[in-house]
């Protein structure tokens, strides 16, 4: 049997990971032999409903968890890592202005960088949940330089399954049948998810959902404010389909992109699409198999795509412009 995985997760207390712990601990991610080891950090306040998590997860007696560590310490949470999923971050109060919160995460992001340059195993691969997720990722990277810039990204793998989702159900297909679904930009809400490069079983997808109208009226905005719309609904923020995304973007991670498709993940840009080298950017991605994400060329936005692109990234250089004193070098 190979070697244990040691998998850590930020935030391991909370809803997202809640979610997310038994799934990678029962050989859903890594396989049914894989071995792996939690790696557990949450603020020192929430140790002990931690402490009731790793009980839950002993409970289910799960033949692939090897080991469970708890810590308040990042130091040790990241100690020969070889998966990171931050999860954790503050989340937005009420009067908070999202300068505030970028602020706030991005001092948390400077430490988890260092910690995790310090620490992690040599082959580690970064996963940023924990909302502003592509600006955090920006502040981690930045402080964690020692990590090659590939290994670094964020997730709007959520908003590309909400995406796709939103198309079969309009066009009455199954999910399965929507292929090569774009999130541009930022995980917020000027996120642009593009339908005019999607097709619904192989062909454009504005070719059999004809309404041009509620392609722009209805399905971007909806896939904009999904998350809002959830917290409204539920009265708490996405936790299980956020979950479900991140280990989507794991899964992705692990394999070869089939040649006919493609998925969406945040990466630290190196110019791609006329966005600025090192922005942390989400586009249309294929992985080889082999720990590398590869942008997707060629891809054509019209006037309306264009004009959603600009305001997406627009936003990401606010936000890097907000958070420049945490970005040395």
């Amino acid at each position: 049997m190979a070697s244990p995985i040691r998998v850590a997760v930020t935030g391991a207390a909370g809803q997202v990971a809640y979610a997310m712990l038994g799934r990678l601990a029962s050989g859903e991610i890594f396989g049914p032999d894989q071995k792996i080891i939690l790696q557990l950090l949450e603020i020192t306040q929430a140790l002990p409903t931690l402490e009731g998590v790793a009980m839950e997860l002993d409970d289910c007696s799960f033949p692939c968890l090897e080991d469970i560590v708890l810590t308040d310490d990042p130091n040790r949470a990241f100690k020969d890592c070889n998966w990171a999923l931050l999860v954790g971050s503050f989340p937005r109060k009420q009067g908070m202005e999202r300068k505030d919160l970028l602020g706030i995460n991005g001092k948390i992001f400077v430490g988890q960088g260092k910690a995790l340059a310090a620490n992690a195993a040599k082959d580690v691969r970064i996963l940023v949940v924990g909302n502003p997720c592509n600006t955090n990722c920006l502040v981690a990277y930045h402080n964690g330089k020692d990590i090659p810039v590939e290994r670094w990204t964020a997730m709007t793998r959520l908003d590309h399954n909400r995406a796709r989702n939103a198309l079969a159900k309009k066009a009455g297909v199954a999910n399965e049948d929507v292929t090569q679904v774009t999130i541009w930009g930022n995980h917020s809400n000027t996120q642009y998810p593009d339908f005019t490069n999607a097709k619904i079983k192989g062909k454009p997808a504005p070719e059999v959902i004809t309404d041009r109208a509620w392609l722009e009226g209805t399905f971007v905005p909806q896939c904009q404010n999904r998350g809002a719309a959830v917290i409204k609904a539920r009265g708490s923020s996405s936790a299980m389909s956020a979950a479900n995304g991140a280990l989507d973007h794991v899964k992705s991670w692990l394999q070869s992109t089939p040649a006919s498709d493609w998925t969406s993940a945040a990466v630290i840009s190196k110019g791609q699409y006329g966005v600025p080298a090192g922005l942390v950017f989400s586009y249309p991605c294929r992985h080889d198999g082999k720990g590398t994400w590869n942008v997707v060329d060629g891809v054509k936005l019209d006037a309306f795509g264009q004009q959603k692109f600009q305001a997406t990234l627009q936003e990401l250089q606010e936000e890097k412009e907000a958070v420049k004193d945490l970005l040395p070098g």
